[in-house]
This record gives structure tokens, sequence and C-alpha cells, in this order.
């Protein structure tokens, strides 16, 4: 039994629009998302989940099966679940398509997870730059003593008091489901606290579906704003 990777991409994002076709060391900002999932091996090639003509021609250009995708989505994690909806594979690993500098063996681990029982498993990782604490573009997490997620936030989580602070965690943008866990929850409408966030993730917390979070040594978000773009441009080199 294998995982398979959906990349959900859209080119309507308000903050960067068209951001998955952006430049970045010459090639399209989500090219470098899919060569990194493609990196981690866990099964058949990742997939393209779109409904946008540019993004499917981008992604064929570059070897990646696409799968059409209604345009009434409201989320990547909805946008997946059509996709594998169609799929027989027991494990969906949902890679936001911005996410071009993830670590393929982050997914790898994110699978093991899976394959061990978890129903859905998410990365973080402490803030690589402490100044983005307060930052909504960039999502905290806090956890349980086993690892598994309390609530996800834009606002810093949690507040400190004054006692010893818990170390603070980035969420990344990556969910790796059992497939029924997400036809299920991603089958729904989208809850309160998901509404008020802006966070697709607390729909299945809201649904009672436990969250394991992955703590990875490091990692970094994806790529949000044209600071974030300018920043992954100076790691990875030029436009």
């Amino acid at each position: 039994m294998h995982c398979q990777v959906v990349i959900p991409a859209r080119l309507g994002s308000q903050r960067l629009p068209r951001k998955a076709l952006l430049p970045l060391a010459g090639k399209p900002l989500l090219q470098h998302t899919w060569e990194r999932a493609r990196a981690a091996d866990l099964g058949p090639l990742p997939i393209v989940a779109t409904d946008d003509a540019d993004i499917a021609a981008a992604a064929r250009a570059f070897g990646a099966p696409v799968a059409w995708t209604s345009p009434a989505h409201r989320c990547g994690s909805e946008r997946v679940a059509e996709v594998a909806a169609r799929l027989d594979a027991p494990w969906i690993v949902n890679v936001q398509g911005d996410e071009a500098l993830l670590a393929p063996d982050a997914l790898v681990r994110l699978a093991e997870r899976l394959r061990a029982g978890d129903a859905m498993a998410t990365p973080a990782a402490p803030f690589p730059d402490p100044s983005r604490v307060s930052d909504p573009a960039w999502v905290k997490v806090v956890c349980d003593q086993n690892d598994r997620a309390l609530y996800f936030s834009r606002s810093p989580i949690p507040f400190v008091s004054g006692a010893a602070a818990a170390e603070p965690l980035v969420h990344l943008g990556i969910y790796a489901f059992r497939r029924e866990t997400l036809l299920d929850v991603y089958r729904r409408e989208p809850t309160p606290l998901e509404r008020s966030e802006g966070l697709e993730q607390l729909r299945a917390l809201e649904h009672g579906v436990p969250i394991r979070v992955l703590r990875l040594a490091s990692g970094e978000p994806g790529i949000n704003t044209i600071e974030d773009l300018e920043r992954a441009r100076a790691r990875l080199g030029g436009a």
C-alpha cells in the first residue's frame, strides 16, 4: 500500500497573486514544491490538483500529472479530498502548493505516522525567525504531552504569563490523512473556529479528529508574501 501526494494549487492568492507560477531560482514556485514532494518517493508521482488552465499547463510542462477539480473549493484539503475520492490509495498527503522549501524527509516521516495508525498528522518546527511569532501569516500550534495538536492560531500562542515559556512552534502546510478521515472531514461545512482563523485544519479538530504533530528540528512555512518569496530566492539563488 502506498501514500499518494496531492498538491492543491490555485492562482487566486490575495497576499501574493499568481504565486504558484512566480519564478524562483529559474522555475515556477510550484515546480519546486512538486520536485521536493517527488524526492520523498512515497509512491506514484505527486498529483497537482487545480481548476486553473495556466497551472495545469505549467505542471504538465515539468512532468506532473494533473487532476482537474471544481472551482468551488474553500480550502486546499477540500480540493485534495475531491481527488482522493477517485483514488484507491489508503493514505493521502496534502502538500500545499507554496511549500517550495519543504524537506522531503518530513513527508517520509509523516507517512510513517499514518502507517503507525494516526488518522491525521502534520509537521511543525521551532520558529526560524523569532520576530515572526506575531505574524498572522505564520501559523502557530500548541500540543499536548503526546504531540497531539491542541489548537492552531494566527495569533501568538501560548500566552506567556511570566512562567517559563513553552517553545513556540510554527506550523508547516502539509497534512497527512487516512483517506477515510480526509473524505469524512472535508465533505462537511467549514466550522466556526476554522472560519474565524482561516485555518482549514481546525475543521478536523472541531470534529474531534486527533492531529499528530511531527516536530521537526527545523523548517520554514510556505511562501505567502513577497518577503517570503525574496527570502526563498536568497536561499535558492536568483529569481
